[in-house]
């Protein structure tokens, strides 16, 4: 039972990524599903979550109109979507799956059962 991630590299200012993340050994279908990024010295932060309930979605104001996350529950795969990538959102960005979290803790990474091993984005000239 495990989430991987894919599709992490190198891309220029204003250029665009699409981050996948596979499950293996179960399906996401009623699974809350996050993106999340570190960058060394500081704390694991939020990027983008979905609740399993309604589909309803939140993002941190640092990417807010400029990334997606969408989900294929047939393929258990979710996905993040970046686009007019900045140097700033250069980091380590990990998948996130929950079955159980609260609505009120979709952002807290602690909620959150299984983790991918992490991709690196890097955003520069």
């Amino acid at each position: 039972v495990q989430l991987q991630a894919f599709g992490g590299g190198l891309v220029q200012p204003g250029g665009s990524l699409r981050l996948s993340c596979a499950a293996f050994g179960f399906s996401l279908l009623g699974y809350a599903i996050a993106w999340f990024r570190q960058v060394p010295g500081k704390e694991r932060e939020k990027v983008s979550c979905m609740s399993s309930h309604d589909g309803s979605t939140s993002y941190s104001e640092s990417v807010k109109g400029r990334f997606t996350i969408s989900r294929d529950n047939t393929k258990s795969t979710l996905y993040l979507q970046m686009n007019s990538l900045q140097p700033e959102d250069t980091a380590v960005y990990y998948c996130a799956a929950s079955l159980s979290v609260i609505h009120s803790n979709l952002g807290v990474p602690s909620s959150y059962d299984y983790w991918g091993q992490g991709t690196q984005v890097t955003v520069s000239s």
